[in-house]
């Protein structure tokens, strides 16, 4: 959706909160005390009445907006601006859009939403042709680490460990110049180490048991071989990396490039959010005419449930 296309939509609060209702409607209420689908609409209270319990809920509750003080428009705005063009914005940024005084709730606004992006692509399954590698990423010294000495290397307290998956199916007879591969969907998850049973855990979490997956041959990948139809672990020098395992590697690259030209001294406590904007943008890069009632589903049926550190 173009921003002309958004504005004669969508220009006041009140053609938000239509929407709002006409995609919670169509998905499906729930009451939140005893959980019966059938509730009506009171319109002279603008809340949900269940008509097993008669608890009446919020157009807000049980949705990302949650107690949410901030309108409808803010949000919606948000969602547009975060999915009609491939680059993102920060909460300064868009509160500057905004013009809203206080940048916390807007902060928290931008988290909400990428959190209802990860949950969304949690819902689908990698499968097919794949590689797997992990990433370190760099990350703000955590307040209870900064009086440690700063390691170096890959223990480093600026660097925050995390799990790089992508669908990467072969090309049959590829066109000169162009990659023996094409990537598919992606997924990238913080974890706290390198351990077998940490990699075991995210795999299956994420990862079809039919998939055939491509690796270097890291310890940590040593039981992959249980979990999914066929592992290969490859003996990869560190020239050709980017040979055997492409598209992971360009995920990696790209996402670094993504995170360090648009935010500033991400918390590692954050930094799965960020991520689950930047997979979410990149699995949806076909379909951007569609991203914002996508994101717009998604927010309806997902319920915030992130814990804030500060502020």
């Amino acid at each position: 959706m173009n921003l002309i296309d958004f504005v004669s939509q969508f220009p006041d609060e009140e053609s938000c909160k239509r929407k709002f209702k006409e995609i919670r409607d169509r998905e499906g209420v729930k009451c939140r005390k005893c959980g019966h689908d059938s509730l009506y609409w009171k319109r002279d209270k603008e809340m949900y009445e269940c008509k097993k319990c008669n608890t009446r809920m919020s157009l807000k509750s049980g949705t990302v907006m949650h107690k949410s003080k901030l309108s409808f428009r803010y949000w919606f705005i948000a969602m547009h601006l975060l999915t009609s063009t491939r680059k993102t914005f920060s909460a300064k940024e868009i509160q500057r859009q905004l013009g809203h005084k206080r940048y916390e709730p807007i902060w928290q606004m931008m988290h909400k939403l990428r959190n209802a992006m990860g949950k969304r692509d949690n819902g689908y399954e990698l499968y097919g042709e794949m590689e797997l590698d992990d990433g370190f990423f760099s990350t703000a010294i955590p307040k209870e680490e900064k009086e440690d000495p700063l390691k170096r290397g890959r223990g480093s307290q600026k660097k925050t460990k995390v799990l790089v998956m992508t669908e990467s199916a072969k090309v049959d007879a590829p066109k000169k110049g162009k990659k023996s591969r094409k990537v598919g969907h992606i997924k990238m998850k913080v974890i706290e180490d390198l351990k077998s049973e940490t990699i075991d855990e995210v795999v299956t979490q994420c990862i079809s048991s039919e998939a055939h997956l491509t690796t270097d041959n890291s310890t940590s990948y040593i039981n992959l071989k249980d979990l999914v139809e066929e592992h290969e672990a490859k003996v990869v020098p560190k020239k050709e990396i980017n040979k055997e395992l492409p598209w992971v590697h360009i995920a990696i690259t790209n996402a670094k490039s993504w995170l360090q030209s648009n935010f500033h001294k991400i918390n590692r406590d954050y930094l799965q959010y960020y991520l689950d904007e930047f997979c979410y943008n990149f699995n949806r890069r076909h379909l951007i005419d569609n991203m914002f009632e996508r994101l717009l589903i998604a927010c309806v049926t997902s319920r915030n449930d992130i814990r804030y550190q500060h502020g």
